[in-house]
């Protein structure tokens, strides 16, 4: 009884396993193709917060994949670089634009050619 029992173990044991590996040619495992980063950030036009939050980085065999990681933080911190410069350059124009109408003479004050109330006009 002992003997049938084993018997019947060893053969429930390798039909579950070849259920599991697929039984030989009727079910072959293919190569999957590594996932890539198709870019979605534009490049002809600057990055915006909807496209960072479109952008999905494919996942490797131990997390993400670190070049297509880095090109896209790369990317990133150059928007932000360029982004930044233009606002410190605008920044200062308005900034030198405020300083030169305060300190400019103004025209509209007493006195800077305009008619005084005793004077006539044309004189």
């Amino acid at each position: 009884m002992f003997l049938f029992l084993l018997l019947a173990m060893v053969v429930v044991v390798a039909a579950v396993t070849l259920a599991v590996v697929g039984g030989g040619r009727s079910a072959v495992l293919q190569d999957v193709a590594p996932e890539q980063l198709t870019d979605p950030l534009p490049a002809s036009r600057p990055v915006g917060r909807a496209d960072v939050e479109a952008l999905r980085l494919p996942v490797g065999l131990r997390g993400y994949r670190m070049a297509e990681v880095d090109d896209a933080l790369g990317r990133l911190g150059a928007e932000l670089a360029e982004r930044d410069a233009r606002i410190a350059e605008l920044e200062s124009a308005l900034a030198g634009a405020q300083a030169t109408r305060t300190s400019g003479p103004d025209l509209f004050k007493e006195g800077h050619d305009q008619p005084r109330d005793d004077e006539e006009p044309g004189r």
